[in-house]
């Protein structure tokens, strides 16, 4: 384990066997159409990546950057756009595909923005899961597991662009994050 973490929360093997779980609701729920997966930049890559290769769907991806937490370790509730879209997803569906839903603002910013562009369908499919931090009234169609309120970091995941390459999910130390003052969590 990594020297940063109090403990591995979810495994390498239970982030594959739940990906595949995830695959499948996806596969049976898109059986012969072409959603676009649409990666919030950056933490989505690895979930993505993984995802996609699991699906037995004709599919396209793309990327959105977003930000809402600027140099802190907590969301500001204003959300902007690092990088849009390149697709056009007019009449299209889309599976939006994050790394962790927690306060919402991000999501339910984004849900919004996609909607103005006149898409078929939108879902959301999160790897993490953390309802005690939630904000707003915004839910996933698909997530992989329901996460405490601990700051965790791995498999995407990161803290000040560190351990993102962690094969799985952990719980960063307190004293890891409460001694840094400023950060970029995104």
């Amino acid at each position: 384990m990594h020297k940063d973490l109090e403990r591995i929360l979810v495994s390498k093997q239970e982030l594959e066997k739940r990906i595949a779980e995830l695959a499948r609701d996806i596969n049976n729920d898109y059986r012969g159409k072409e959603p676009i997966f649409l990666g919030v930049l950056k933490g989505s890559v690895i979930f993505l990546s993984d995802l996609v290769r699991s699906v037995d769907l004709d599919c396209t991806m793309d990327f959105i950057g977003l930000s809402s937490y600027g140099n802190a370790s907590a969301t500001s509730g204003s959300v902007r756009i690092t990088k849009d879209i390149e697709k056009d997803v007019e009449q299209r569906d889309i599976i939006i595909v994050e790394d962790i839903l927690d306060s919402g603002y991000t999501m339910s910013y984004l849900v919004d923005y996609l909607k103005s562009k006149a898409p078929s369908s939108i879902r959301i499919c999160v790897l993490l899961d953390k309802p005690a931090r939630r904000k707003t009234e915004v839910h996933a169609d698909y997530f992989g597991f329901e996460v405490p309120d601990d700051f965790v970091v791995g498999y995407g995941l990161d803290y000040a662009e560190r351990y993102r390459n962690l094969p799985y999910i952990g719980v960063l130390k307190p004293e890891i994050y409460n001694d840094k003052k400023e950060v970029d969590v995104n």
